[in-house]
């Protein structure tokens, strides 16, 4: 990996990558299977439903149900069980803060590409507070097609005015690496899921455990 700075900026993946929170969004979705009577295990959710925008699982999870605005609500009350289940440990990854304070010393743009929606990112983000370190921001309720397609770690570049292939994303998960390598960004794996060994077999440049593990100069 080159050094920090020179990258023209730094796009981040939020959920598993600035925040440790997959176990609570999973329990969110037991709780909501359960809540709409779905007979759904995660390991079968994960395998068949579980990928794309946030209105195209609940378009998987619902076929029956063709409005849109009725996925939409259905989604809405998802992220809500999710909220109230992480609000009593929402806390960053160890050596976050630290580390953005110096990348935004060095003067480097950062921004975010997370499939969360609005109400998530303004929860993580206002609740951590980290969101004036990222000067653009794009959630999965701004996308036409979500993780593992490119759109929404291009979107974040172009918001902030630089090239994608100028850019490195930190990530946490397959989709999302595979979506900021076809944007043509070297990516940095954070083992909040899968191991070191793992993320580089992904094609991460660099995997770290936590953001004490790397260097900015």
């Amino acid at each position: 990996m080159k050094s920090l700075s020179q990258y023209d900026a730094l796009i981040f993946d939020m959920d598993g990558t600035l925040v440790d929170n997959m176990h609570y969004h999973h329990l969110s979705w037991i709780a909501l299977f359960k809540e709409f009577h779905l007979p759904l295990d995660m390991e079968t959710f994960e395998k068949d439903y579980h990928r794309g925008t946030l209105l195209e699982v609940m378009a998987r999870l619902f076929p029956l149900i063709q409005s849109r605005e009725e996925l939409l609500k259905i989604g809405e009350r998802k992220e809500e069980l999710y909220r109230n289940l992480y609000r009593p440990h929402l806390s960053r990854i160890d050596g976050l803060l630290e580390f953005l304070q110096k990348v935004q010393n060095l003067h480097i743009p950062m921004g975010l590409s997370t499939m969360g929606d609005q109400t998530n990112i303004s929860f993580t983000l206002g609740g951590l507070g980290l969101d004036s370190f990222f000067t653009a921001k794009t959630g999965g309720d701004q996308v036409t097609h979500g993780k593992p397609h490119p759109e929404i770690f291009l979107q974040t570049a172009h918001k902030l005015g630089v090239d994608a292939k100028k850019c490195l994303a930190f990530e946490d998960t397959q989709s999302g690496i595979t979506a900021a390598l076809a944007a043509g960004m070297q990516v940095v794996g954070i083992a909040t899921q899968f191991s070191i060994a793992k993320l580089l077999d992904l094609g991460c440049v660099f995997a770290l455990k936590d953001y004490n593990a790397i260097d900015v100069e």
